[in-house]
């Protein structure tokens, strides 16, 4: 205050009386600042129009009119946005600066009204009215006090703002007219602009100065305010400061007479968890480090309590707790078949892992990847192994993770820094052999903080995760005891290196009669406990669990299936609730009452065998699916097209396809130039889902050749495989899935590639009793398999008889 736009008494020579101010001035819009009278401040001047104005001021008698904004950030303002009242001034001094603005130096002259806008290019001009100060009034009683209360309320201010100097005080008690006063004292108090602004229009001195003393006494309680707050502070400070030098010497004094206060008890406490901890050599080593550092720190000073967390997480770690595992093959058998249906693979691992175990204590723990489409078990499995085994379970989710300090922790320097989600999950499992399962690792993604597979490869490799350094800790933990176990809905998202590390379990979907059996024994107790029921309110006989499978789910995995029990509960218990009286038998013809409509309509099954049209079988990550592939020739110019939204590989196939009948056109019975006069068009429905892969070649090929020769296909038949241009069949994946697909279809009989006869072993007895599988090497046999005689050769067949007989 008084000090950046100190104002000074007008000399004489640079005065102007206002019969003296012309008409019409130029015009300076002015932003952020209200100019009063007799105020000297520099202004710097950028735009266009500003400087035109300057520049016209100077060229005559350097007088200027300075008028507000109302809208601070407008940079073209117009007349109806300059406030109407301003301040006629005189251009003491001009800087042009490098950057091309203006500096000059303005001094207030006398108030002015804005008549109207003369000009408005190159520059704002316009016509004023000076407005001349009312007369004061004589020095009386009353003005005398409320000048010195301006006076004494700007000294405080001063004060307490540590502004006040004899100087200021001379300015002060030097000005004796009112208004000049309140000039003065406005001109540095910081104000609105509509404050500011309201002043400047009030052309009575007594009642201007008035106004100026509300604003006084409001700024002078903020002032006081705002002073008791830093003293506050300071105090704070200072008392902090004494408090630590008075608790240092009580401690030395309690350390002489053999008492410890809380700080030393906290240190004790660690000193004594750490022990118990039984942390190994370096871990122990960078715990007592700590500890030592905490002991020399102020107990609440910023970084103690980040030594603290460190502490609790170091001795909190299951450096060598572990529990016992239970290594009888026969009660681990039990436990697993009372959890799960089938899954012999899955099972007869474990049992394997535990018979090893029995003969080498000090085998590392086995790193698991169970694939599979969703809801066949993955997770649950991991549950039923770890309660086999007698272990501690524990589970975290990759999916979406795409920071590397997720996996591996945080650095201590960040605020907020914690261990990564590996050994949180083993301090929550109280052990350091637990079952670890960590789901969606196909589902891992990577950005700019980094790639966390990169991290999981230490992890999930029995030779380094020994030795598995946490950013947080910096400290190696051994997670060797630990079995792992991942899942997945697909591997083709999992990079080579992390695939290498595991040993791929793959869970296909269930049969029909697999998901019957399970809802009988697992689903439907389960449902019925949670929902509060028992087998005397709800019953609900095979022939209807088949009907709520096959019409109101359509899945490889349990999910749906459950959540359709649960709905059946659900609706049974809310009407035990309502006072009705069970049991409730569900049976097929009730069943909509209790799920509504069908969802799922079953695959309309040819009535019989149908030409161009053939069934293929397809691998999803949801399960097996079959594929009705139609072709169909018709009258063109040789053009081949391909619908159902197919990938580059299936198309190929279907190049493939055409190319092998072109060159099998003699011996199929077609003329060597037949795709010269017709249109060839191939569709796989469905046209809204987008399918790719190699295993449909043969199913193109043989809906393609049915088409061209006009022989129908059998209905009863399925096939899968990857076909050359010379009719070789190759060998495809997910067999299992496929069959489980056919069987769904009533699909009675397979044409695999031969090749693939050795994944038989891996489809269950049971499904391999309803289906017939026929190995085929080449094109031809799937030909003589699948094509029935045309009509022409039936009818020909049938006249070559009639002929024999007539003979005989």
């Amino acid at each position: 205050m008084f000090t950046e736009k100190q104002p000074t008494q007008a000399n004489d020579n640079s005065g102007e009386h206002p019969e003296t101010i012309p008409e019409e001035l130029p015009l300076l819009p002015v932003r952020d600042v209200v100019v009063f009278t007799s105020m000297i401040l520099p202004l710097f001047v950028g735009r266009e129009r500003s400087i035109r104005a300057i520049e016209e001021a100077l060229a005559t008698n350097r007088l200027i009119f300075l008028a507000t904004q109302k809208d601070q950030q407008e940079e073209d303002p117009s007349p109806e946005t300059i406030y109407g009242v301003g301040t006629v001034a005189t251009i003491m001094r001009m800087i042009k600066l490098p950057d091309g603005r203006v500096k000059i130096l303005v001094q207030g002259l006398v108030r002015g009204s804005i008549v109207e806008f003369t000009q408005l290019s190159p520059y704002h001009r316009l016509r004023i009215i000076p407005l001349a100060e009312m007369e004061s009034p004589s020095t009386s009683v009353e003005l005398e006090a409320l000048m010195r209360n301006v006076r004494e309320q700007s000294e405080q201010i001063l004060s307490l703002r540590g502004l006040l100097s004899n100087d200021v005080v001379s300015v002060l008690d030097n000005v004796e007219e009112p208004g000049r006063l309140a000039d003065l004292v406005s001109s540095n108090l910081r104000l609105r602009i509509e404050d500011a602004q309201e002043i400047l229009e009030i052309t009575d001195p007594v009642a201007r100065l008035h106004r100026v003393n509300e604003y006084l006494a409001k700024e002078l309680e903020l002032s006081t305010v705002q002073a008791r707050i830093q003293s506050e502070a300071k105090e704070e400070m200072n008392r902090t400061q004494r408090e630590y030098y008075l608790r240092e010497q009580l401690r030395a004094i309690k350390r002489e007479l053999g008492e410890l206060d809380e700080r030393d008890e906290e240190i004790e406490q660690f000193r004594e968890r750490t022990e118990r901890a039984r942390l190994p050599k370096v871990a122990r080593e960078e715990a007592l480090k700590q500890l030592h550092r905490l002991e020399q720190m102020h107990p609440d000073a910023a970084e103690a309590s980040m030594v603290r967390s460190y502490l609790e997480w170091l001795v909190e770690l299951p450096w060598s707790r572990s529990t016992r595992d239970h290594l009888d093959l026969k009660k681990a058998k039990q436990v697993l078949d009372e959890d799960h249906y089938n899954l012999d693979p899955v099972k007869e691992r474990i049992l394997e892992y535990l018979g090893v175990r029995q003969l080498n204590p000090k085998m590392k723990g086995p790193i698991f990847c169970f694939v599979g489409p969703p809801g066949v078990g993955k997770t649950s499995l991991g549950r039923s192994i770890a309660r086999a085994m007698g272990r501690k379970f524990t589970r975290i989710s990759l999916g979406g993770i795409k920071d590397e300090a997720e996996i591996r922790g945080h650095r201590r320097t960040y605020i907020g820094a914690l261990p990564g989600r590996i050994l949180q999950g083993l301090k929550t499992a109280g052990s350091n052999n637990p079952v670890f399962m960590m789901d969606e690792i196909d589902k891992v993604g990577t950005d700019f903080r980094g790639d966390p597979s990169a991290a999981l490869l230490e992890i999930l490799d029995p030779e380094q995760n020994a030795g598995f350094s946490d950013h947080y800790l910096n400290v190696p933990f051994n997670l060797s005891r630990v079995m792992f176990i991942t899942t997945a809905n697909l591997m083709d998202p999992v990079p080579s290196a992390l695939r290498d590390r595991m040993e791929v379990i793959r869970l296909s979907g269930y049969s029909d009669e697999e998901k019957a059996q399970i809802a009988s024994a697992y689903l439907l107790p389960r449902q019925l406990k949670e929902n509060g029921l028992s087998r005397r309110n709800l019953q609900i006989s095979r022939p209807t669990v088949f009907s709520i499978i096959n019409h109101y789910t359509q899945e490889a995995g349990l999910r749906n299936l459950e959540r359709e029990i649960a709905k059946i509960c659900r609706k049974v218990a809310r009407r035990l609730a309502e006072g009705e009286r069970g049991p409730f038998r569900i049976t097929r013809a009730n069943l909509h009452r209790f799920l509504g409509v069908p969802k799922v309509a079953p695959d309309a099954e040819p009535k019989s065998d149908g030409v161009g049209v053939v069934t293929g079988l397809a691998w999803t990550q949801f399960g097996g699916e079959i594929m009705r592939i139609e072709a169909a020739t018709m009258v063109g110019k040789g053009k081949l097209m391909l619908t159902g939204q197919l990938g580059e590989v299936m198309k190929e196939s279907a190049q493939a396809a055409l190319s092998y009948a072109r060159t099998r056109a003699e011996q199929l019975g077609l003329k060597p130039d037949f795709y010269e006069e017709l249109d060839i068009h191939i569709h796989v429905p469905a046209g809204a889902i987008p399918k790719d892969g190699p295993s449909a070649g043969v199913t193109m090929a043989t809906a393609l050749i049915s088409s061209l020769c006009q022989r129908p296909v059998r209905r009863d038949l399925a096939m899968t495989g990857e076909i050359t241009l010379r009719g070789h069949i190759l060998p495809v994946g997910g067999l299992k899935e496929k069959s489980l697909a056919a069987l769904r279809a009533r699909v009675n009989t397979l044409l695999i590639p031969s090749q693939n006869r050795k994944d038989l072993v891996e489809i269950p007895k049971r499904i391999r009793r309803k289906l017939r599988f026929k190995t085929v090497n080449h094109m031809d046999e799937i030909l003589d398999l699948a094509l029935n005689p045309s009509d022409k050769e039936v009818s020909g067949a049938k006249d070559t008889k009639n002929a024999k007989k007539k003979d005989g």
